[in-house]
């Protein structure tokens, strides 16, 4: 199959690398350092002892998915509308796009801009960072959860998934993906926007007394949220969201990981969008405002 990946930063080229290396035919869309290194070099993927090197179509121009069957669509939730006006002047309509992207608000954005009917998504588990340009740093196991947004594309998914299993990369299917969404989202907001604003790694959350409270605080905000809206996370969702935890104690977490970069973090999907969900419905968030609040001081004053 011909695979298109946009964004092939840790998450993108960790995935189009594997998928690559199982034989289709894959064309990165990256741009600055890390492009140039890749078109020089190639794509290198460091997996504990392991070393990948693919060599493929490396390019800063979306005309190079002119003809793929599947899109993964894996750039910043900052940058979800512009990549998705992108593709949609391709004309490709044959396309289907996979996102891979953190946040439960993606999907509407680019259904209104793709249309709903060429749309999967995917919760993603995936320790991995760009550890200089081209090379990305992977540890752990890889997982993937993918579900359909319309039951038109319900056989592509399985098509789909199978690309996956061949690539050696763990893979379920699930005809509830925005529920799995909001169980990874839910991680999320406990962990990154803290992670951010404390520039701590995930066990130096766990094992400080007042951050680990203040976690526990925000993971029980969202679970008020989603709860009003009628997504069900229970209480054995907090627990295994801070046991879960135990195997990435090292991990920085993404918004962190682009803080130190002088990136900009994802504070909406991760963050922001609770507390304006949480607005909206009459459910107060004061430790998510005050998150908030702080990292959008930060990211205008760097």
């Amino acid at each position: 199959m011909k695979i298109a990946v946009a964004g092939a930063g840790a998450v993108g080229g960790y995935f189009g690398a594997l998928l690559k290396k199982a034989g289709h035919d894959v064309v990165f869309l990256a741009r600055g350092k890390h492009l140039e290194a890749m078109k020089k070099s190639g794509l290198v993927v460091k997996t504990n002892d392991q070393l990948l090197t693919i060599d493929g179509v490396f390019t800063d121009k979306i005309e190079g998915f002119a003809d793929c069957e599947l899109i993964l669509f894996c750039v910043k939730s900052t940058d979800t509308e512009s990549t998705a006006e992108q593709i949609a002047s391709l004309r490709n309509d044959r396309a289907v796009v996979l996102t891979l992207q953190n946040g439960v608000d993606n999907e509407e954005k680019l259904a209104q801009i793709l249309g709903g009917k060429r749309l999967l998504s995917a919760a993603t588990y995936l320790s991995s960072h760009v550890e200089e340009p081209g090379v990305i740093k992977h540890s752990g196991r890889a997982k993937l959860v993918i579900g359909a947004l319309d039951e038109s594309l319900i056989s592509f998914r399985d098509k789909v998934a199978d690309l996956f299993r061949q690539a050696e990369i763990f893979v379920k299917t699930t005809d509830d993906i925005m529920l799995d969404k909001w169980k990874k989202l839910l991680w999320n907001a406990t962990f990154n926007p803290l992670a951010a604003l404390s520039k701590a790694t995930v066990g130096e959350i766990m094992e400080h007394k007042e951050l680990r409270k203040t976690a526990e605080n925000a993971c029980r905000e969202v679970m008020q949220v989603a709860n009003k809206i009628g997504i069900p996370l229970d209480e054995e969702m907090f627990h295994r969201t801070f046991a879960n935890s135990g195997a990435a104690l090292k991990h920085k977490p993404s918004m962190l990981q682009d803080r130190l970069k002088g990136k900009r973090m994802e504070i909406e999907s991760l963050c922001g969008f609770i507390v304006k969900k949480g607005r909206q419905i009459g459910v107060e968030t004061p430790v998510l405002q005050t998150l908030y609040s702080n990292l959008l001081f930060l990211e205008t004053h760097r």
